[in-house]
């Protein structure tokens, strides 16, 4: 469509029909090649600063890379020089505990020698001083077997069989623990042997020995004659005042002789004494008659001293008991087959059992 151009005179020109559509194409052409060309050029301008960009980013990673791998090189170069020295050390602990392997075996192989050495000497030592207490302990019961047979001394006796039992306590082969029982039953038999009443039969007859020096003896003159009533009395009452006739041994002991009177009866009570703790019956009853009969003979019957005495000792004549004696030595010969047959056992069967070698101990 063509438009008209009007003229500065006001003429209206018309258009050429050609140049118009030509040159405004043109134009556009040439715009669009520029805004095209602006456009690769700040796109090629955005891709190569992209690109540098990424260059130095790249770069910087690589360094960071570079000097990371430096370092993991300089760290396995120590771990290499450590792993070195390890070896090495390893090296020598080996070597040290080679040594002391064989040490420590030696050291063990001596360690045995040694206990072999002191359990020997040690079952020695307990032999001999097993030995020395059991001589001992045979020695004690030996030693009241007699003194009972002899003197009938219960408490003597388990008195000694009371030691013993402590010596015999102390011996460390248990072989003999069961002898204790048999000491012990012969010990209770002994106390029980003793009667109840022997302690106050003893004190009775020493307040007996005491109280003699006060008995009155036997008057030195007999009296008979002074109450009879005869004709030869008479004449002998008349005549007294003129003619005495006295014996000189008509009194039983004279005042000179009174202390060998109270003496031979205090011998009687102490002969009494020793039969009662002898045990003997026949001997404490004999003991009694004698001092009864020094007392009716030689002491006055009628004082009243005299008269208590005489029945004490009839009381002390029926107190001691007939107890039959106790069997000893049971103790005594078991101790004996003991020791016999501790002899007679091989010497393989006190050994001691050999040590076994440790699990993780090697040849």
């Amino acid at each position: 469509m063509s438009q008209d151009t009007a003229t500065p005179d006001g003429a209206v020109k018309a258009p050429a029909p050609s140049a118009a559509p030509r040159r405004g194409g043109t134009i556009a052409l040439a715009t669009l090649l520029a805004v095209v060309a602006i456009g690769g050029a700040g796109y090629v301008g955005w891709r190569q600063y992209v690109q540098e960009s990424s260059v130095r980013g790249a770069a910087q990673t690589a360094a960071g890379l570079t000097a990371r791998v430096a370092n993991m090189e300089r760290t396995l170069d120590a771990l290499d020089n450590e792993r070195g020295l390890l070896r090495q050390r390893l090296g020598d602990a080996d070597q040290v505990n080679r040594s002391l392997r064989e040490e420590l075996l030696g050291q063990a192989e001596r360690t045995r020698n040694l206990e072999d050495a002191v359990a020997k000497l040690s079952e020695k030592t307990l032999s001999g001083h097993d030995g020395m207490l059991l001589d001992e302990t045979e020695t004690l019961l030996r030693m009241a077997k007699e003194r009972y047979a002899l003197f009938r001394d219960a408490q003597g006796a388990a008195a000694a069989y009371a030691l013993a039992d402590q010596t015999l306590a102390a011996v460390n082969d248990g072989a003999f623990s069961g002898l204790r029982q048999s000491i012990n039953a012969e010990r209770e038999a002994l106390a029980k042997s003793q009667p109840a009443t022997q302690a106050a039969a003893l004190d009775g007859l020493n307040r007996l020995r005491e109280a003699s020096a006060q008995w009155p003896l036997k008057p030195l003159d007999r009296t008979e004659d002074a109450a009879a009533d005869t004709a030869w009395a008479r004449v002998r009452r008349s005549l007294v005042d003129v003619i005495r006739v006295q014996r000189v041994n008509g009194a039983p002991l004279s005042m000179a002789d009174a202390r060998f009177a109270r003496e031979l009866v205090g011998l009687d009570l102490a002969q009494a004494q020793a039969a009662l703790l002898a045990y003997d019956a026949e001997g404490y009853a004999a003991a009694l008659k004698r001092a009864d009969a020094n007392l009716a003979a030689q002491f006055d019957a009628n004082a009243p001293a005299v008269q208590q005495a005489r029945a004490r000792l009839a009381e002390l004549e029926k107190q001691l008991p007939a107890a039959a004696p106790v069997e000893l030595g049971a103790a005594l010969a078991e101790l004996r087959n003991l020791r016999a047959v501790h002899v007679l056992r091989p010497a393989g069967a006190e050994a001691r059992p050999e040590a076994k070698p440790e699990a993780g101990a090697k040849p």
